[in-house]
């Protein structure tokens, strides 16, 4: 049996450099890991021993015990986008009515030289009131509104219990690392009615977080028909680049994803508008962040990029389609 690691004392750690100078930097290597493995088990064994740990037998009992299963969500706007998945796979799997209640006013946590729209907080009730009629018009959820004392079954945030890499792999699969549920992302998820005014156009949202220092869209100064869609102070960040680009005011988000899902295709980063882009399926392009590179499109349809020259070649091959549209 191969024995375990084991941190070494301050005398041992002395003699070991001056004797071994080969082992010792191996050493160095093994206690780094070591030290990350311990800290990540403490974590890992107070979440698993405050919390009962779903799975897919689990979730159907706990339906058929209620009739109906609550689910909870404090998160960004683009998180509950990206927890809808694992939500409608359990809504096959259950087959009762599935209510989300959304959390407000939670702390954020950002670090300051971060800015986000709501301030230090991950969803406020002008957010809320502009989400819910988007996730109350797709029919796997029965209902949806804020949460104001409801029985809950399933907290959908949980996944920030367990120690891993937010900012790495995929959003999506949160909420199945802590249901055990595993949904289909490679189709639509979000159902709206195409805004068909918008045939013709190349929608854009690009957030001030998550960008790609490296890129350009002045290029997109050679096309026609260009709308943006986000909050005012991106609009004019994004007009000193793209002067003639039209600024869209949405009255919720359920009207944002009508006129996402009617646009020839979409230009985002890692913002709320892209989750909504993925959802619908649409022929999107996704500006890659380089430090959170958490958001991957799955399906038809969806590119992604880190280089300036693909960029380019992405939005002139998609234009090409939209140049065929009568």
């Amino acid at each position: 049996m191969k024995d375990q690691f084991r941190p070494l004392n301050k005398i041992e750690k002395i003699f070991l450099k001056y004797t071994n100078r080969p082992k010792y930097k191996q050493y160095k290597i093994k206690i780094i890991d070591y030290k990350v493995n311990a800290k990540r088990s403490v974590k890992l064994n107070a979440f698993l021993e405050s919390n009962e740990i779903l799975n897919p037998d689990k979730i159907v009992d706990m339906a058929t015990k209620h009739s109906q299963i609550n689910m909870i969500h404090a998160g960004n706007a683009g998180d509950i986008i990206y927890a809808l998945p694992t939500i409608k796979a359990i809504s096959k799997l259950v087959n009762v009515p599935i209510n989300l209640y959304l959390l407000l006013d939670q702390p954020h946590g950002l670090p300051i030289n971060l800015i986000h729209p709501l301030g230090n907080v991950t969803l406020n009730q002008q957010m809320a009131d502009l989400l819910i009629p988007l996730l109350n018009a797709q029919e796997y959820l029965n209902h949806c509104s804020c949460y104001k004392g409801e029985d809950i079954h399933i907290k959908l945030d949980q996944f920030r219990d367990i120690p891993m890499f937010l900012d790495k792999g995929n959003i999506i699969r949160w909420y199945n690392y802590i249901t055990g549920v595993i949904p289909l992302v490679a189709e639509p998820w979000l159902k709206v009615s195409p805004r068909t005014d918008f045939s013709k156009k190349i929608v854009i949202a690009r957030s001030g977080r998550y960008r790609n220092p490296h890129i350009s869209y002045d290029f997109l100064n050679e096309y026609k028909d260009l709308c943006f869609i986000g909050v005012k102070s991106e609009y004019l960040d994004i007009r000193k680049h793209i002067p003639t680009i039209e600024f869209i005011e949405v009255k919720d988000f359920l009207e944002m994803a009508e006129i996402i899902a009617g646009a020839a295709f979409f230009i985002g980063n890692q913002s709320f508008p892209f989750s909504v882009a993925e959802a619908l399926k649409v022929p999107r392009i996704l500006e890659t962040s380089f430090e959170a590179p958490n958001v991957i499109p799955d399906g038809e349809h969806g590119y992604d990029f880190y280089l300036q020259e693909h960029f380019e070649w992405m939005v002139k091959n998609l234009d090409k389609k939209r140049q065929q549209i009568d």
